[in-house]
């Protein structure tokens, strides 16, 4: 059996476009019907950049729905998580800010992939 990539998730994919000491750039897809865990992260902010696609944002509880060239806003150690609504792949772009980029700075309070648990930095 062969082992996915890392950048392949059971929602989709994403993959890094930069890396820097203080910030990272990833570009995001999410399947049609695919969400990623409702999380948040101890050590870095984002921002996304809706390109294509439409999908419900859940930030603190809170859910609306977003497309293209919509900007949202994920400020330090607040819940979010994002679905993609409709028959088109969810693709946005995820600039990180912050002092650590690891893929263990997840605190995860659902999941629809059984990716349940917390996760934390060295």
């Amino acid at each position: 059996m062969t082992e996915q990539p890392e950048n392949i998730r059971p929602w989709g994919r994403y993959d890094i476009l930069d890396v820097q000491a203080d910030h990272q750039v990833k570009r995001i897809q999410v399947q049609p019907g695919g969400r990623l865990s409702y999380q948040r992260h101890q050590r870095r902010e984002e921002f996304w950049v809706i390109i294509s696609g439409r999908g419900t944002f859940t930030l603190d509880d809170v859910d609306t729905e977003h497309g293209p060239g919509e900007v949202l806003i994920v400020p330090l150690q607040s819940k979010h998580r994002i679905a993609c609504l409709g028959d088109e792949p969810l693709v946005f772009i995820e600039v990180q800010r912050g002092d650590y980029f690891g893929e263990d700075d997840i605190e995860r309070f659902s999941d629809d992939y059984g990716r349940e648990g917390t996760t934390r930095p060295h």
